[in-house]
């Protein structure tokens, strides 16, 4: 949009969410009392130097005594301190020794009652103040962009008068403002004001990703293939589940390639939307990225159980010869890993791209996997799975620009129950997994490194199995660094009792019989994670256990996952301690990406800007 700025919209914005960081306000003092900051006007008497430049003078106002303090002294000082008068700032003090107000390192000024704005540094690096050189500081490149005219020029964007006299504010404030912003920072209706314009850049940003291109079979979608994938089932499909599939075979019947994010809960079976939606594209390919071949291995699994017989998966995990190059040829469902990226495929009759637990992959494999069938004639539809659900606020800012479905319903119904526990309770834990495995479960236990640390005051995998080993029988032993990790896993699936494993299993791997797991150290690792690694337990429905073993006594955040199962609310409560990442494009939930904006509080606003989209 182009509202005549002088500069894009965009760089407009961030001009904007890069106020002063500071104000230094030359007021005018009225009354002389310690620890007053101000200018004041002086007559000069005469000046002392030694160690110290000394410079006595009378306050034009009220003839008191004041005494100027130079420490490290130069030229410049004793030239200019030495006029008839002049325009000191700094703050006032008593000398201890006589009692004469004096004023330390003071500064000359030259004109009183006016405000200097003091700007980041890592605003030099704004890229529209690079490209315009003839601006000697981004003070004055700024202020000639946010000039009162231009401001005025957002309301054609919906933005408030209010909001635009509060935005002006900040960069040509007031004594009164300055002073206020000195003593309480940002606050109030001025911060309000960046929050609204943080979260309409984020929204316009969202808005220049949305691509409309021509779908490359535009209008088709399988209803009958759908209809036997249904009938196959010996079960009933979710009501979230039946509203994600008739929103997928709508972007099948339009014209237009569509992008959406389905987003389930851990368990919430976002399999069996995966299979409806190459049972509609069908008999188009649809291909399948997976990060883990253990995942691809059982969604392969589960294509081969319930699509109908006209529908022909393949599972594709490396290594090209002509006999599976015919397989290719021939498959209606391709599903694989990062392999797909690096095989020779024929996608002109590929209809549907998929990516199963997007956020795992990189930026560049996202993209690739997307570009990979496109064509001239148009582009695939794309769908992306997570069992990471986003806080609702930054799912509320994306819903406009991003198609996105939620699976919150489960399929079956789980009782999942989770203690925090310390070495006290280790003899109860230990009857516990006793119990369980005469029941003909199994037992999970989560450590948090491989190899002794050191900087850690948990056992590690390796030093904690030989206890476990001795004690029960059937005991596997896995972590990233074994390379048939893949094998240890079918194995502990089949027959084993207790896995001993890292943060591997976090990734959708499914183990019916697992009924509890015990994470060490679980203070260490982000809610999500925990949440993923809870919903490893009790997959078919039932009860099931976690036990959050930690040395910590009182850990909020810890008692705080315990209360809940909803995997949404957990991305709320993992925004309120941790801020929130930017799942949109791909990035985890670490660290702050927003300056002034706070998604687990403001809501309210989230929706008032949403509402000028």
């Amino acid at each position: 949009m182009d509202l005549g700025l002088g500069v894009s919209l965009t760089s407009f914005l961030e001009l904007l969410l890069n106020p002063p960081k500071s104000y230094t306000p030359y007021c005018v003092l009225e009354n002389l009392e310690p620890g007053a900051l101000g200018c004041l006007e002086v007559d000069y008497i005469n000046m002392h130097k030694g160690h110290v430049l000394k410079i006595n003078t009378h306050v034009k106002t009220t003839g008191q005594v004041l005494e100027l303090v130079c420490f490290n002294y130069t030229p410049y000082h004793t030239k200019h301190f030495s006029q008839k008068s002049y325009f000191v700032y700094g703050k006032l003090s008593l000398n201890p020794y006589t009692q004469v107000l004096q004023m330390i390192n003071p500064k000359i000024i030259t004109q009183p009652n006016t405000i200097t704005l003091h700007f980041d540094r890592a605003c030099q690096k704004i890229a529209s103040f690079n490209q315009q050189r003839q601006y000697k500081t981004y003070k004055d490149y700024c202020l000639s962009i946010l000039t009162p005219y231009n401001l005025h020029k957002l309301t054609a964007l919906g933005v408030s008068v209010e909001m635009i006299e509060s935005l002006h504010m900040l960069f040509y404030p007031t004594l009164e403002f300055a002073l206020d912003h000195a003593s309480k920072g940002l606050h109030g209706k001025y911060l309000e004001s960046l929050k609204c314009i943080e979260a309409m850049a984020y929204m316009l940003a969202l808005s220049g990703k949305t691509f409309h291109a021509p779908s490359k079979f535009s209008g088709h979608a399988n209803v009958q293939a759908l209809q036997e994938f249904l009938d196959k089932l010996p079960f009933t499909l979710t009501p979230d589940q039946q509203k994600a599939i008739s929103s997928i075979k709508q972007d099948l019947q339009g014209k237009v390639a569509t992008k959406r994010l389905i987003m389930g809960d851990v368990g919430s079976g976002k399999t069996m939307v995966i299979l409806a939606s190459v049972a509609l594209a069908s008999p188009y390919k649809s291909l399948l990225m997976a990060p883990t071949s253990i995942l691809a291995k059982q969604i392969y699994t589960e294509a081969l159980k319930f699509l109908p017989p006209s529908i022909k998966p393949l599972l594709l995990l490396g290594g090209w010869s002509k006999k599976v190059q015919k397989s290719i040829d021939e498959a209606t469902f391709i599903v694989g890993t990062t392999t797909l990226l690096y095989t020779p495929l024929d996608t002109s009759q590929v209809a549907l791209v998929l990516s199963d637990e997007q956020h795992r992959f990189g930026t560049k494999q996202r993209h690739a996997l997307q570009t990979l069938a496109t064509h001239a004639t148009g582009k695939p539809h794309y769908l992306q799975f997570s069992a990471t659900p986003i806080p609702r606020t930054l799912a509320m800012m994306g819903a406009k620009f991003v198609a996105t479905s939620l699976l919150r319903d489960k399929p079956y119904h789980k009782d999942i129950k989770t203690h925090i526990i310390g070495k006290k309770d280790f003899t109860k834990l230990l009857e516990h997994i006793q119990e369980q495995i005469v029941q003909d479960r199994q037992v999970a236990i989560i450590y948090p490194l491989v190899e002794e640390s050191q900087k850690m005051n948990y056992l590690s995998l390796k030093e904690g199995a030989p206890y476990w080993q001795k004690r029960f029988e059937k005991v596997c032993v896995v972590s990233g660094k074994h390379k048939d990790k893949e094998e240890i896993m079918e194995t502990f699936a089949k027959e084993g009792q207790i896995l001993l494993a890292t943060t591997l299993i976090e990734v959708g791997i499914s183990l019916p019989k697992l009924s509890t797991i015990i994470i060490v150290g679980p203070e260490r690792l982000g809610l999500a994670t925990l949440h993923q690694l809870r919903g490893r337990v009790a997959r078919l429905g039932g009860e099931g256990y976690c036990y959050l073993f930690t040395h910590q006594s009182n850990n909020t955040r810890l008692s705080d996952f315990s209360q809940t199962l909803d995997g949404f609310e957990i991305a709320n409560l993992d925004l309120k301690y941790r801020h929130s990442g930017d799942l949109l494009h791909g990035k985890e939930q670490s660290g702050n990406h927003f300056n002034f904006l706070d998604l687990s509080e403001d809501q309210h606003l989230i929706t008032k800007v949403s509402a000028l989209f």
